[in-house]
């Protein structure tokens, strides 16, 4: 039976100790989501203004692409790999999409648009990476059911490149963010995204579903574009990152 958005809900009942100070302090956050679905953490910021920050690259250091390098991650299949691997490093065009986590239904209408937007990239001769949170068998649920790419699709199951990009983590940003309510506006596409969906995909490790994503433009080993997401499904504008790749052509 199709899944839907308003049956989705976190079926575990974790206490939480977030490892940075992004939103909260060293403390251990208590909560019980088991009242809380997906749709009812939208609404929250329904009648909160929206807003779209600015993507840059001028946040993170020169060498942020050569440090980068050096995280390990895998690929779905669950092979180990370096992020220096995973492009050319030297002229090489690649877009990196850091999705929050597998068993996230917005990653899932993400990966979905990146899929459907695939060619564009390919045809521009830029390379699609995306990275969930999860183990590389969470990451073949998705790729399996939305389906999606296995070749272009990673696990970050401890988060290695998110915490060294400083994306956002908290409980805030996860479920009462304004920037969230943006996902109303895709709500047809949302639901076609998650048909297939599992919340099997989510992590293990439940501390990271209090994960934020992010976009990145990278041209050898410069940073072109770099825009985290203020909250959960505050994707970045594809448009924005297709002028941001034309405007760096191949070598």
């Amino acid at each position: 039976m199709a899944t839907t958005l308003q049956s989705l809900r976190f079926p575990f009942h974790p206490s939480i100790s977030p490892p940075n100070s992004h939103t909260f302090p060293s403390t251990t956050l208590h909560y019980s989501p088991k009242s809380i679905t997906f749709k009812d953490s939208l609404l929250v910021t329904r009648n909160k203004p929206s807003f779209s920050p600015k993507a840059s690259s001028s946040q993170y250091s020169p060498t942020v692409t050569e440090n980068l390098g050096d995280v390990s991650i895998f690929t779905a299949a669950g092979e180990p790999v370096m992020f220096k691997d995973l492009w050319d490093q030297n002229q090489g065009i690649a877009v990196v999409a850091l999705l929050r986590h597998f068993g996230c239904p917005c990653c899932w209408e993400l990966a979905s648009t990146l899929k459907e937007t695939k060619s564009r990239f390919d045809s521009a001769g830029v390379k699609l990476i995306a990275v969930g949170v999860g183990e590389p068998n969470k990451a073949r649920m998705l790729a399996e059911r939305l389906p999606f790419p296995m070749d272009c699709l990673y696990a970050d199951p401890d988060r290695k490149a998110y915490d060294f990009l400083d994306l956002y983590y908290g409980f805030g940003r996860t479920f009462f963010n304004p920037a969230s309510a943006k996902v109303l506006s895709r709500f047809d596409a949302l639901q076609k995204a998650v048909k297939n969906y599992t919340i099997d995909a989510t992590p293990d490790d439940r501390r990271g579903v209090l994960q934020q994503g992010g976009m990145f433009v990278f041209r050898g080993k410069e940073l072109l574009y770099a825009r985290k997401d203020e909250g959960t499904g505050d994707h970045a504008p594809l448009d924005d990152v297709f002028d941001v790749c034309c405007k760096a052509p191949v070598a």
